[in-house]
């Protein structure tokens, strides 16, 4: 990380690395399990420079101001199998609660001190809690 880079910008490199660790952990176990196909369009995973952008899984989270949200600003987060093959919904839901079951585990130890919660807000899990971004 560069000097350079600002804090937000570091606290979301920090974030990005807890989404990239999981994704590997979930490619992995993938691999063994082989009930999707990856998007004809996506490089196998680890090829590319980005995770997000390979591999049978596509996870992230974006910042909102959580304006009309049970739990106020914090990250939406983002976790979508990249695939062509029909996923049903009950899938869907067990894949984000496994995505959201790893981002509690892994959070404390990429935050240390910082009280983060992942949790349902509507029909999407949410990153919220201390967003102050930490000492200058």
């Amino acid at each position: 990380m560069s000097g350079s880079q600002s804090r937000l910008e570091r606290w979301e490199a920090r974030l990005k690395k807890v989404f990239d660790e999981i994704d590997a952990e979930l490619e992995t176990a993938s691999g063994r399990n082989k009930k999707f196909r990856r998007h004809p369009n996506r490089p196998p995973a680890g090829a590319t420079s980005n995770r997000e952008d390979d591999g049978l899984f596509d996870l992230g989270a974006a910042f909102t101001v959580g304006i009309g949200s049970e739990h106020g600003p914090g990250y939406v987060v983002q976790a979508r199998i990249a695939t062509l093959d029909a996923v049903p919904p009950g899938t869907q839901e067990k894949f984000e609660a496994e995505v959201a079951r790893r981002l509690k585990q892994k959070l404390p130890q990429a935050f240390p001190g910082v009280e983060l919660h992942v949790d349902r807000d509507g029909p999407v899990y949410k990153i919220h809690g201390d967003l102050s971004l930490g000492a200058p």
